[in-house]
């Protein structure tokens, strides 16, 4: 996936770009590095690899395979836990609950399943931010 911004300041080896914000910016794999600004705009940091200068308008390129690992990361995982969760709930807990209804159980170990998924992710996401390889690259100035 790539994209094109305009580079608003140095830091070392990298750089702050301003991006317009995209459909996909949600299960973007790149929320470290990632944040939001005023009129809809994305400000990112990535790596200055074509040694671009502020004011520079860039091509930058996100790996796709980090781009889909953020979409499993966002949408499966939590999806997955829902499931499993009711179907803990519905099957296992009426053995130990008797007084509330295996649907009622159902959707409360299910959404508590739900819950549990995020505390997960938000571990695997800080794991991730520590890669290089997941950070976009600069490749190239436009102007």
């Amino acid at each position: 996936m790539e994209e094109t911004g305009v580079v608003k300041s140095l830091d070392g080896t990298k750089a702050f770009v301003s991006l317009k914000k995209q459909g996909g910016c949600e299960g973007c794999s790149a929320g470290s590095v990632c944040k939001s600004m005023s009129g809809g705009d994305a400000e990112i940091e990535a790596l200055n690899s074509a040694d671009a200068k502020a004011g520079d308008t860039v091509r930058i390129a996100f790996k796709s395979y980090s781009y889909m690992k953020g979409a499993l990361l966002v949408y499966g995982i939590p999806m997955l836990f829902l499931m499993i969760g009711a179907v803990f709930g519905k099957e296992f807990l009426p053995r130990f609950v008797h007084s509330v209804q295996s649907d009622t159980l159902s959707a409360l170990a299910g959404f508590g399943f739900f819950g549990l998924s995020f505390v997960i992710i938000k571990t695997i996401s800080n794991r991730f931010d520590k890669k290089q390889e997941l950070i976009p690259v600069i490749e190239e100035v436009i102007k």
